[in-house]
């Protein structure tokens, strides 16, 4: 039978509209997804690929293969091994790194604020001089100090999360070495339980250089203070295990760390010369109020003396002292039970220039072509040093002869040198305890 052409035109349309159809549907709905490049033969049940088991039906087709796969292991493989060589690169950089260390402080005594605010220049909290706490942190070459000082500082109250300790004491008198005992005696607790490993001792020593009593606790005589930072000029420096450490100035009283302004430096000061103080009966203080009177010298210097020592400031007391050292031009420094004095260091603190009484006082500290203040000899301290107030007429004549302009250039550079003292004051407290704690220990 024939078909007629029409019915033949028309079934050859429809048969390719939905071949068109099912083409479309394969490409745009279809979720089976065939590599345009090449198929590769699944694996079932660990079979060797292209095989097929027991006459059963060819595996199916469906898993894409990525021609660049061997390209792309052998980037990530070398990417792994840069990781790595990076890796063990900054391992070897950490490992080289110097190494920090943390010291605490404990200020038990006044001479603890002259090293942590004057020498470390650390920042105290809560700024109240007169608060029961206070505390700070800073950092100096490779150590990190944190510093606490306060009457709320007590023994077993003292948050301790590092083994080095450097322990600021006060053994000037009796009393004062009696307490100062007790806090070594708790230290050398903590270092038997192994709570703390290091030990340094900052002390005022006595005025006449008899520190016998903390002998038994330095590491050469058994002990376990291993540093020990003393004040006067003692015969037991040797610049291994026991430093000289300046006096510095009375924290005690309230005296503050001074800034230097131009004010300070430039100012036109009225006065060539000032001493407040208590003067003693047949002492060198009362030699130079004579010498002040006789030579008439009393209306040029400012002056003020007593009768009785006051271990206290009033408000207007250190105004008034603090007013006498910012106006004149030099400060008369008589020795006392040892030479080395608070008014040397405050002097130094407004520029005047410390007129110096060098010579020994009585007792067993160290005599000799530096002896006394060799500390501040060695440093090249910028003072007039004398051994009688006889000369202090003559010096006080040349004072008169200079104008502003040297005047202003001395007491810069006293000011300077002040500021370097207390810089090199610092960096060798830091490098003594690093040098010898940290790497001997």
């Amino acid at each position: 039978m024939k078909i007629p052409k029409r019915k033949l035109f028309l079934l050859i349309i429809f048969a390719y509209v939905a071949f068109s159809l099912y083409a479309a549907y394969n490409v745009f709905f279809s979720s089976k997804v065939i590599s345009r490049v090449h198929r590769v033969v699944k694996k079932e049940n660990g079979e060797p690929a292209g095989g097929v088991r027991d006459g059963g039906a060819a595996p199916f087709l469906n898993d894409e293969w990525n021609p660049w796969e061997d390209e792309q292991v052998e980037y990530n493989s070398a990417l792994n091994r840069r990781r790595d060589v990076f890796k063990k690169h900054l391992a070897q950089i950490d490992v080289n790194k110097p190494k920090r260390h943390k010291v605490q402080i404990w200020g038990k005594a006044a001479i603890g604020l002259y090293l942590w605010e004057h020498i470390l220049e650390g920042p105290l909290n809560p700024t109240d001089k007169v608060a029961q706490w206070r505390e700070g942190e800073l950092q100096s070459g490779m150590i990190d100090f944190s510093f606490y000082t306060g009457p709320a500082v007590v023994q077993g109250h003292v948050p301790m999360d590092m083994n080095s300790l450097v322990l600021v004491l006060n053994g000037r008198e009796q009393q004062k070495v009696s307490y100062a005992t007790r806090w070594l005696e708790h230290v050398q607790s903590m270092v038997q339980s192994h709570t703390i490993s290091h030990v340094a001792v900052v002390l005022l020593g006595n005025e006449r250089c008899n520190n016998d009593w903390i002998g038994p606790y330095l590491k050469r005589n058994g002990g376990f203070v291993e540093l020990l930072f003393l004040v006067y000029d003692s015969p037991w420096v040797n610049d291994k295990d026991v430093f000289q450490w300046p006096l510095g100035v009375a924290t005690y009283r309230q005296f503050p760390m001074i800034r230097p302004n131009a004010q300070l430096i430039t100012s036109s000061r009225p006065y060539l010369c000032n001493f407040l103080g208590t003067v003693y009966k047949n002492s060198s203080r009362e030699h130079l109020m004579q010498v002040l009177k006789q030579s008439g010298l009393e209306t040029e210097c400012i002056t003020g003396a007593r009768e009785r020592w006051l271990p206290q400031e009033t408000t207007d007391s250190l105004k008034q002292y603090q007013t006498a050292l910012a106006q004149s031009e030099l400060t008369l420094c008589p020795v006392g039970i040892n030479t080395e004095c608070y008014r040397i260091y405050e002097a130094c603190s407004y520029g005047s220039v410390p007129v110096v009484e060098d010579v020994l006082t009585p007792g067993t500290c160290a005599a000799g072509p530096s002896s006394p203040l060799r500390l501040l000899k060695a440093a090249g301290a910028p003072f007039i040093f004398i051994s009688n107030w006889k000369e202090l007429p003559a010096i006080l004549a040349r004072e008169r002869g200079m104008n502003q302009e040297q005047r202003v250039d001395r007491r810069r550079r006293l000011l300077e040198w002040y500021a370097s003292f207390r810089q090199q004051m610092k960096e060798r407290f830091t490098e003594v305890i690093e040098e010898t704690i940290f790497k001997s220990g």
